[in-house]
């Protein structure tokens, strides 16, 4: 009489840092795999032993931006616009 290898414990590690479980392991270790999620552990869910989604912890926020970053660095000159106008009017108005 053979035995063959149990269905029912699929979890299994595919990587360094990659476990891979059934459905019905997810369901039940949901608390258990998050955690392993936020140590840094990729998860694998499976679905009659093909893989079908993948756990994985989210990037952490990107800090906020700061406006006025580039304050003082440069200067603007108060005439900018000078020596533009014909060129506007004519990219703009031309024709009109």
């Amino acid at each position: 009489m053979s035995t063959a290898p149990s269905s029912t414990n699929t979890t299994t590690n595919t990587a360094p840092n990659t476990t891979t479980v059934n459905i019905h392991q997810a369901k039940t270790q949901l608390s258990r795999l998050l955690e392993q999620v936020a140590a840094g552990q990729d998860v694998i869910i499976a679905k009659a032993g093909k893989p079908v989604a993948r756990l994985v912890a989210l990037a952490p926020p990107s800090a906020q931006r700061q406006l006025g970053g580039l304050a003082g660095r440069g200067v603007i000159p108060g005439d900018i616009k000078t020596g533009f106008d014909d060129d506007i009017d004519a990219m703009f108005y031309k024709g009109r």
